[in-house]
């Protein structure tokens, strides 16, 4: 039974795409330790180098802080300083407000880093339904676990 559920995981995996991976990971990543160490882990072997994978890279550096001991200032500041700076040049990309929004819900307060949660907020709100069913699935589940909207807003999410 093992090794057919194995198979079966393997198979999942090779022919999963790598933004399709790296989406699954992320969301399974504050979970536990060992998922943070996974989603890191495959962020890091990603060689894709759109605006996306690397959203998730610099993601992948702050939630890196939160598992090591030493130099956590820099990892947040580092990943933090290359969100910021691919979503300047990709402002219109839902995904990456994605995972702004959830770095920045689930980062520690006393780190300063939660400027645009309310920005990002309304950027979802106002652009889910333009994206295609995938994203639209993907944005809906994080919505439907977010902190940041109200069972009214998540009822607008369809």
């Amino acid at each position: 039974m093992k090794l057919l559920l194995s198979l079966v995981t393997a198979f999942i995996f090779f022919f999963q795409t790598d933004i399709e991976a790296l989406r699954n990971s992320y969301a399974k990543a504050n979970l536990s330790n060992a998922n943070t160490e996974a989603f890191i882990n495959l962020a890091e072997k990603q060689s894709g180098s759109d605006a996306v994978t690397n959203g998730y890279k610099a993601a992948a550096q702050i939630m890196e802080a939160k598992i090591t001991k030493k130099n956590r200032k820099a990892l947040v500041k580092t990943g933090a300083t290359s969100l910021e700076s691919i979503i300047k040049s990709n402002p219109n990309t839902i995904e990456l407000r994605v995972i702004r929004l959830s770095v920045q819900e689930n980062i520690p307060k006393i780190v300063g880093y939660r400027g645009s949660i309310k920005d990002d907020k309304a950027f979802l709100m106002s652009n889910y339904s333009k994206q295609n069913a995938t994203l639209k699935s993907y944005v809906k589940k994080f919505v439907m676990q977010s902190k940041s909207f109200t069972d009214a807003e998540r009822a607008t999410i369809k």
